[in-house]
């Protein structure tokens, strides 16, 4: 896939859970090149650095301009400007809405997953159409023939389909989900990516859904229809199923439709120990993990085989002991797979999988 030059805003969310989207894109993304990030609270940081502390060569700017700047500098033509922000309830803040404007001006294409809709702001559309660039709204539902109802179809998919599930929202399930894909790949396994989020797709994920952008009528239907289609064209030895939200979640419930529409055969659950209220969500206790993995149990009638841990508020001495507690504490093995690989939950994965 041929990667087109993009700058990513992310303004007073970068390493927070508001920016999650920026984070995914500056771990990986098959679909654009990150040539910078735009978040003045970190302005002349190396984005890796900030959020893993390892460093990824993408720098953070304080500004669009600065980001047009160090691009024309370096012989770059930036082709996207995406919005990089998660906020809660998906609306575009006011502070953004200039340099969207700013990019426009300057020819440059906006990419945002946000639920309020670029391309039906007349000024902005016709700001876009002047400028000869596009506004690409990639939550913006499919239309009504495009979307598909549950069928059952789900049954003949015979790999085995591994969900990614977690204990909350902006928890790290995406992340790990791609890690796994990775780790499967370069251990010369046949495996693809089924994206249920707006992240997923601007990744580059082949099949993906935008989960909350659909109809609730045809939620499962969707779910379906791309890990079928993701099945029947490309004949994979595994799928990977990317949760959205968590099961308890008092705002984000998500994975019901996963677990009951893509019917994953295996269950990890991805959990950050050190968090202690729904994210977003101050005075709403996050369930502890014992009553997480029965909540997945109950509603999935399968078992997690894995814990996949978020290091969130932890120095890297402890991480490991944290490991050994929730396995202690769940009988189950437990994986930090962003700071140490996902090669020991593939290996568990394998050990389940192939009989």
């Amino acid at each position: 896939m041929h990667k087109e030059n993009a700058v990513v805003y992310c303004e007073g969310a970068f390493n927070t859970p508001n920016g999650k989207t920026a984070h995914g894109l500056v771990r990986f993304t098959e679909r654009y090149k990150i040539c910078s990030v735009i978040d003045s609270t970190f302005k002349g940081s190396d984005s890796g650095m900030i959020l893993d502390g390892r460093p990824n060569g993408i720098p953070i700017v304080q500004s669009f301009n600065e980001a047009l700047i160090a691009a024309t500098k370096s012989g770059e033509l930036i082709k996207y400007f995406i919005m990089g922000i998660a906020p809660d309830g998906g609306r575009i803040p006011e502070e953004a809405l200039a340099p969207i404007v700013s990019a426009i001006k300057s020819r440059i294409s906006i990419v945002s997953g946000l639920h309020d809709f670029l391309a039906e702001d007349e000024y902005l559309l016709a700001l876009a159409n002047s400028h000869n660039c596009e506004l690409i709204d990639i939550r913006k539902p499919p239309a009504r023939s495009e979307l598909h109802f549950f069928s059952g179809k789900i049954e003949a998919v015979s790999c085995p389909k591994i969900a990614i599930l977690g204990t909350d929202s902006a928890i790290g399930k995406r992340t790990t989900a791609w890690l796994l894909v990775h780790a499967f790949r370069a251990a010369g396994k046949k495996v693809e990516m089924i994206g249920t989020g707006q992240t997923a797709w601007l990744q580059g994920a082949r099949y993906s859904i935008v989960l909350d952008s659909l109809v609730n009528d045809f939620v499962s239907g969707e779910i379906e229809h791309v890990i079928h289609t993701a099945w029947k064209q490309e004949d994979p030895e595994f799928l990977i199923l990317e949760g959205q939200g968590s099961l308890l979640n008092p705002a984000y419930p998500g994975g019901y439709e996963l677990i009951a529409a893509g019917r994953p055969d295996y269950l990890v659950l991805q959990h950050a120990p050190r968090r202690m209220e729904y994210d977003g969500f101050p005075g709403y206790p996050l369930h502890d993990l014992k009553r997480q993995l029965e909540a997945v149990r109950i509603i999935s009638g399968k078992e997690v085989v894995a814990i996949t841990m978020n290091h969130e508020g932890m120095e890297k001495e402890e991480i490991k002991q944290a490991c050994l507690q929730i396995t202690d504490d769940t009988g189950l093995p437990a994986f930090d797979v962003l700071e140490y690989g996902a090669e020991g939950l593939m290996e568990v994965l394998l050990t389940k999988t192939i009989k």
